[in-house]
């Protein structure tokens, strides 16, 4: 599972978060959206919607965005004009990647889709063509000094965390689905957590070198941009050195 993260950090180094921010509330909200339809508007009771306004925090949304999200969802049909489609394929190197977008107009989110993987030399898949490769997991990411941890890693297993990973400046927290929650609530007291979400983890990576990297990482920013895609996953690795001469790149 190690690694998960460093397609993340490469966009915080480059400032991108900040850039999209505007984008990234919008998917934000929909995810929100479609939770309340799902399973209602009380938090109390809806484990999505928990996840979904706690994602939306973590982000620096405003919370008047966020009431306004499901206040929307709870009285309108916007949200019911969603749907959740999951498009799979293969990138440069044959990478896997899985491609989850909410749109009201599948036609149009799928030729989007097929147009960037044809561009970048890869193909869109059939269903069920990739997503084999991956499993569901909680994931949170922890802001670590170095010094800490041992300390965090072992409030995380004993809270029931599956892996743990750490890395230079971070360390990242891997549970089963239902235990994100509880894991979290064990960290959040003491520990700055960057993001803490259900996803996608590929059980093998395909490690590549700088050039194979960045034509892949030019694939999945790319689908990211795109307005109907909320989350992408890849199963694409590579070292720390060629993390390294990415990030100088920027």
């Amino acid at each position: 599972m190690s690694g998960h993260s460093k397609w993340s950090q490469i966009k915080r180094q480059k400032g991108v978060a900040d850039a999209r921010r505007g984008q990234l509330f919008t998917k934000l909200t929909r995810e929100i959206m479609v939770a309340v339809r799902q399973g209602g508007s009380n938090p109390e009771s809806n484990f999505q919607l928990r996840l979904a306004t706690q994602k939306a925090r973590d982000n620096n949304m405003p919370l008047d965005n966020i009431e306004r999200a499901i206040k929307r969802a709870s009285g309108g049909a916007e949200a019911s004009d969603l749907a959740e489609i999951t498009l799979e394929g293969y990138g440069p190197s044959g990478v896997a990647v899985l491609v989850v977008a909410l749109t009201n107009n599948r036609n149009r989110t799928i030729q989007d889709v097929r147009r960037l993987f044809t561009r970048h030399g890869g193909s869109l898949g059939e269903t069920g063509c990739v997503s084999w490769l991956f499993e569901n997991r909680g994931v949170m990411i922890v802001e670590s000094g170095g010094s800490d941890a041992e300390e965090i890693t072992l409030q995380a297993i004993d809270a029931g965390a599956e892996d743990v990973n750490t890395e230079k400046g971070y360390i990242e927290i891997y549970t089963q689905p239902q235990d994100l929650e509880e894991v979290r609530k064990a960290i959040e007291e003491k520990k700055h957590i960057v993001s803490a979400e259900l996803s996608l983890i590929p059980k093998t990576t395909i490690l590549l070198g700088e050039k194979e990297a960045a034509q892949v990482l030019t694939l999945l920013d790319q689908l990211e941009e795109l307005d109907d895609v909320q989350h992408v996953y890849s199963n694409v690795d590579f070292s720390d050195a060629t993390l390294e001469k990415l990030r100088s790149s920027t």
